[in-house]
C-alpha cells in the first residue's frame, strides 16, 4: 500500500495516477480517497493526480488519541503528501472539510500552491451560528462513538443538502453512504470532535485572506444553503478569487454534477496555468454596470 508517514508517525494511504503538472485532491468530512474517483480518471489524462486519505480514515492510520486530530493536522498532513512525493507545488482542490485544509494550506504554506479549489467551504463558519455549529459537531462526536459509523451514514439520506444528489443518481448516492459506513468509529469520532467541533471561523482571518494572492477558485452548489454566504463571503475577501455557483445542486458538488465541476475546474487550471487568472478590478465592487 503506498503511504506518506508524517512527522508524528502516522501512515496516509495514497494513490495516483497521470502525469505532468500535480493536483493533489483533499476529501470532505463524509468522503475519503475514493471521493475523487471521477477527478482521477478525468483530470489524469494531462496531470499528475494524487488523492489520499486523512488520518483516522480508510487506507490510513486511525490514532486512538484524540489530540492527534485537528485542522492543522489536515492542513499539515496535505504537506507532508507532498514532500513524501517530491512535489514542490501543486494544485489543490478540496471539497467541504478538504476546502477548510485547503484554504489554511494557501494561508500556511503559499508557496506550495499553484492554486486552490475551494468547493463546498463554509458550512457553520460564519459569523452567526459558529459555536452552536462547533456544539453540534461535539454532539455528533458522541453519537458516532455510542451508535457507529454505519447509523450515522444512514442518517445522511435525509439530509437536504444531499437530497439532490440522491434525486440525481440514486446508484451513485447508495455508494456515497456505503463507503461513509465503512469508515472507523473511532477516526469519525475524533475528527468531528477535533477538527469540526473546534475548527475557527473563516471569518476570523479576513486580513490574511486578503493578502493571499494564490489563484483561487470557489465552487458552490445553489442548494448547498449553509456554504453560499461563506462562498461569497471568500469570493470577495480573497485576493485573487473566483466564484462559480453550480444551479440544482447540493453540498457533494464533486460527485454529484462531476462532469459540469470537472469542465469548470480544468478551465481554472488552465487559466491559471497560463498566466491569464488574475485579480478582479477593485472598482467593480459596488460600481454600476452602465
Amino acid at each position: 500500500m503506498p503511504q506518506a508517514t508524517t512527522p508524528d508517525g502516522v501512515k496516509l494511504y495514497y494513490e495516483e495516477a497521470g502525469s505532468g503538472t500535480p493536483i493533489l485532491f483533499v476529501h470532505e468530512y463524509s468522503g475519503d480517497w475514493r471521493s475523487w474517483e471521477p477527478q482521477m480518471r478525468f483530470f489524469a489524462r494531462r496531470h499528475r493526480c494524487i488523492t489520499y486519505s486523512f488520518r483516522g480514515y480508510p487506507g490510513s492510520d486511525v490514532p486512538e488519541n484524540p489530540a492527534m486530530y485537528s485542522q492543522q493536522h489536515a492542513v499539515d498532513d496535505a504537506r507532508h503528501v507532498l514532500d513524501h512525493l517530491k512535489i514542490s507545488k501543486a494544485h489543490v482542490v478540496g471539497l467541504s472539510q478538504g476546502a477548510f485544509a485547503t484554504a489554511h494550506f494557501g494561508r500556511c504554506y503559499p508557496d506550495r500552491a499553484l492554486s486552490l479549489t475551494l468547493a463546498g467551504v463554509g458550512s457553520g463558519a460564519g459569523r452567526d451560528g459558529h459555536e452552536q455549529f462547533k456544539k453540534n459537531a461535539q454532539a455528533t462526536a458522541g453519537k458516532i462513538r455510542a451508535e457507529g459509523m454505519a447509523k450515522y451514514a444512514e442518517s445522511l439520506i435525509g439530509n437536504p443538502t444531499r437530497s439532490r444528489f440522491k434525486q440525481k443518481d440514486p446508484r451513485g448516492f447508495a455508494e456515497f453512504v456505503r463507503q461513509l459506513g465503512e469508515h472507523p468509529d473511532v477516526g469519525a469520532a475524533n475528527t468531528m470532535e477535533n477538527y469540526q467541533g473546534k475548527r475557527p471561523s473563516l471569518y476570523d482571518f479576513e486580513d490574511e485572506w486578503k493578502k493571499l494572492d494564490v489563484p483561487t477558485l470557489v465552487i458552490c452548489g445553489d442548494e448547498d444553503e449553509p456554504c453560499l454566504q461563506p462562498s461569497l463571503y471568500l469570493k470577495r475577501v480573497l485576493a485573487n478569487a473566483g466564484l462559480a455557483m453550480f444551479a440544482k445542486t447540493g453540498h457533494t458538488v464533486n460527485i454529484e454534477e462531476p462532469d459540469a465541476f470537472n469542465r469548470e475546474v480544468w478551465n481554472f487550471i488552465a487559466l491559471v496555468e497560463a498566466g491569464k487568472w488574475t485579480p478582479g478590478h477593485p472598482a467593480a465592487i459596488g460600481a454600476s454596470p452602465v
